[in-house]
């Protein structure tokens, strides 16, 4: 830590905010707060969510008996005062960072991190998982998942929760609500009133009533039970939560540390049949005036400064492959009316911000929630709509179910607009665009293509515009493109048809993506030594540029792929290709560069691609070592 703290200093896991008291847990939630901002200026990553939940995090671990206890996050980007209170404060400026620790939870990280999350939604179900576990072990230890108030838009924090009632399982959820209107603001006495519920008084009195009233018959102890809730959901608001089968208490104000310390220590200590729900209402960005006037800006943040709020922006003017992708479809949706645009929670990720603000009734933002969006799309293009839905290819994992059986069976005209393909940096394997090559191109009848380069993606979502008879997708990565010129809306792209970017001898490399600039650089090299690769850019992984590729491999010794994908893309449709048509013999080497068949934890980029193995000198690399084993073989022979 770069200063100095009056109790943070001192503070090194959860046992030690049990010393203090609760006016010098009030201390130090300030001075976590201040950490987290001086800290992240430092770095870069996620910020508003985090400022939201201090006072909550610094309670969680002074009320619940972490590890032991398990508390698990939602989504984790709001978890940096959990490892600054759980042993890893020393570390915190090595956010996101190479070797440094992770922006999300990680179980290989802590033992305060009991599952991993990087996604949203999941932590209800993980959570009840380990509840039951601890049932089936006979352990007592309290599981306690927090979800963010966004999170609670994805159906699996539903079906997680019509679980969890049902099967009437102790654990706690906690809700924390920082911008949904689910109640209405919280005030003094709606604290009083849930403190009152969840206290042992409310609790005598409710058995009491349904004591006397089951004295006199049944169907009064129903009649009890019945105004008990309705006094419970006349106050708090939480009649959906009940008739969910949780214990609802609530709203009460998240920075109020008090509050917080005497609801928490009466969830902990309720004696109901079944998991509790705990309302919570807090701001996002607590505490630092620029994150509080500003959310969205300060979500996710990079470098800052302090005392002016000003990120570093890029000093590259070349456009991000996201604007290019907004920019190209509104000029596309100004010409045709029947294009509509998607985002499932990420409009100014996916740049449908953008596209929104020229097109407000033809932008949808359905929430965390990418099976709908995906079946949402599919409906519109029954009815003749040109429905694009921008969604990384992270999360589009979430919805593939919908893809097989909503959209590719019934060969309905969706676009898939994937962001942030292939590796992507400071956010590490979660959200990591790894393998939406291989589970779309594996559908029969996709239009599966990946841009090279800025103007490549252009082409390519000039060309998805006018395929009306079945699903396309186009993937791009993260970040800037590589400054050429753009192309018209006008310019499209032959269905299937890959082309020729250099004329070489004795080897092909046929480049699937934004790898092409690699492929190029490696060329130069190899041209140093007397070797002239042909380069390819495919452009297409299905359908397959058979004619292409049948011409390289009679042309040609030895073919490599290369791709930003893992096993069983681009890279395997060739090589089934090349054995269909029997031309993988002695005559024809083929070499397939794939991502490798691990996940990489986060760095920059151009580290992680090494790692991969994808970089220009692992493609250089490979050139020679398939040369050398052609030369072997004919020595052989």
């Amino acid at each position: 830590m770069s200063k100095k703290y009056k109790y943070l200093d001192s503070i090194n896991f959860p046992s030690d905010i049990k010393k203090l008291s609760q006016s010098e847990l009030k201390i130090l939630a300030d001075e976590v707060r201040e950490e987290i901002i001086d800290a992240v200026s430092e770095t870069g990553g996620h910020l508003g969510a985090g400022l939201g939940v201090v006072e909550l995090t610094v309670v969680l671990h002074y009320i619940f008996n972490t590890p032991n206890d398990k508390l698990i996050w939602d989504v984790g980007h709001q978890t940096y005062p959990h490892k600054i209170l759980t042993g890893r404060k020393d570390r915190i400026r090595s956010l996101r960072i190479g070797k440094g620790l992770s922006g999300f939870t990680k179980r290989s990280e802590s033992e305060y991190d009991p599952f991993g999350a990087a996604h949203s939604s999941t932590s209800i179900s993980s959570a009840l998982g380990i509840a039951v576990a601890n049932k089936l072990s006979n352990k007592s230890d309290n599981v306690i998942a927090v979800i963010g108030d966004g999170a609670m838009s994805a159906g699996m924090a539903y079906e997680a929760m019509n679980n969890a009632g049902a099967s009437k399982t102790k654990m706690i959820v906690i809700l924390n609500d920082n911008d949904m209107s689910i109640a209405k603001p919280v005030g003094a006495m709606r604290s009083y009133l849930a403190k009152m519920i969840s206290g042992k008084m409310y609790f005598s009195f409710r058995e009491t009533v349904k004591l006397i009233f089951s004295a006199f018959s049944k169907r009064f102890s129903k009649k009890a039970g019945e105004a008990e809730d309705f006094l419970r959901s006349a106050f708090t608001g939480g009649t959906l939560f009940n008739s969910l089968g949780f214990y609802y208490i609530g709203p009460i104000d998240g920075h109020d540390i008090d509050s917080l310390v005497s609801v928490l220590k009466n969830a902990k200590d309720i004696n109901y049949d079944g998991p509790v729900l705990v309302h919570i209402k807090t701001k996002k960005g607590k505490g630092y005036k620029f994150a509080e006037v500003s959310e969205d800006k300060y979500h996710g943040v990079s470098k800052f400064n302090v005392t002016t709020g000003v990120q570093e922006k890029s000093k590259s003017n070349i456009p991000a492959y996201t604007k290019v992708f907004a920019n190209t479809l509104v000029k596309h949706a100004e010409k045709d009316s029947k294009i509509v645009g998607i985002t499932a929670a990420m409009p100014s990720g996916t740049g449908m911000d953008i596209f929104g603000k020229k097109f407000p009734q033809r932008t949808f933002d359905v929430g965390i929630a990418e099976q709908h969006a995906v079946t949402f799309a599919a409906g519109l293009a029954t009815e003749g709509f040109k429905p694009f839905a921008a969604i990384y290819s992270t999360f589009l994992q979430r919805a593939y179910d919908q893809v097989v059986h909503d959209v590719a069976i019934q060969s309905l005209p969706v676009r898939f607009a994937i962001d942030r393909a292939g590796l992507v940096g400071a956010d590490g394997p979660t959200h990591a665009g790894s393998f939406d090559i291989t589970y779309l191109a594996t559908l029969p009848n996709f239009v599966v293509m990946a841009a090279s380069d800025e103007s490549e993606l252009v082409k390519m979502i000039n060309t998805s515009v006018n395929i009306n008879d079945k699903p396309s997708a186009f993937r791009y990565p993260r970040g800037n493109g590589i400054g050429i010129n753009l192309p018209s809306i006008d310019e499209k792209l032959e269905i299937g048809k890959g082309r020729v970017i250099k004329e070489g001898a004795k080897i092909a490399i046929i480049n699937f993506g934004a790898r092409l600039n690699e492929c190029l650089i490696a060329n130069e090299n190899l041209s140093k030594k007397g070797i002239k690769p042909t380069i390819v850019d495919a452009r297409f992984a299905k359908p397959l540029d058979e004619n292409l590729i049948w011409q390289l491999a009679i042309d040609h010794e030895v073919l490599i792929s290369i791709e930003e994908g893992s096993i069983g893309g681009f890279g395997s449709h060739v090589a089934q290709f090349l054995s269909d048509k029997n031309l993988l013999d002695n005559n024809l080497k083929y070499r397939s560069m794939i991502l490798p068949d691990r996940f990489i934890d986060h760095d920059k980029p151009d580290l992680m691609y090494k790692n991969a193995g994808l970089d220009s000198g692992s493609i250089e690399n490979k050139v020679l070592d398939a040369l050398n084993s052609k030369v072997l073989i004919k020595k052989t022979n």
